[in-house]
């Protein structure tokens, strides 16, 4: 029976900081240690990695796998949002062409996303039915999922029952975990 889910942000990518969506950019070195450093002593915990297929997840799931001894699935689902216009710039890009854009985004993410970005709720449906199929057919105890902000974000928000508006209310850092648990008693939740 399923009992949690570890969800593991990306480390920094080559560039650093920006709005990359569906860019491969891969992990910088900085961004290989933070990862390393996050899941050092859980080595023994996972029984399978399920992982988006953009380079700055999947490489460090090909590693931890190898080590681990442990399967690992990429899943198509699992990509970052795309950002559309925003693609590969920085907040103080954005804010240059429109200072206002990145406020109005963060207070209303539904109605106010940049040119040409993949809609709020498509994303969230696409990574929602992904998290749904692997929690009902898995027979794992516990998976890491090495993903992106955004599909944690969605992730988050929808175990929570919370509105879509929300999910851009949570700030997770580079390298950042949290963990869901699952029980006969209780509908999933989020740990500490």
């Amino acid at each position: 029976m399923l009992k949690q889910i570890d969800l593991l942000r990306h480390g920094e990518p080559v560039g650093g900081r920006r709005y990359r969506g569906q860019m491969d950019d891969p992990l910088s070195d900085r961004g290989w240690e933070e990862m390393r450093t996050t899941v050092q002593g859980y080595d023994d915990n996972w029984d399978a990695i399920v992982h988006s297929p953009l380079s700055r997840c999947a490489d460090f799931a090909g590693e931890l796998s190898g080590k681990l001894g442990i399967p690992k699935l990429a899943d198509e689902r699992l990509k970052e949002i795309g950002f559309g216009a925003w693609e590969g710039q920085t907040g103080d890009d954005i804010r240059a062409v429109d200072p206002d854009a990145l406020k109005q985004f963060y207070l209303d993410p539904v109605n106010n996303q940049p040119e040409g970005a993949e809609r709020l709720r498509a994303f969230y449906l696409r990574v929602t039915g992904a998290w749904d199929d692997i929690v009902a057919h898995t027979e794992h105890e516990r998976i890491l999922f090495i993903v992106h902000a955004g599909v944690m974000r969605a992730i988050v928000t929808h175990v929570l029952k919370a509105p879509l508006l929300s999910m851009y209310r949570m700030q997770i850092p580079s390298a950042g975990m949290m963990s869901i648990g699952f029980s006969e008693e209780r509908p999933p939740t989020l740990k500490f």
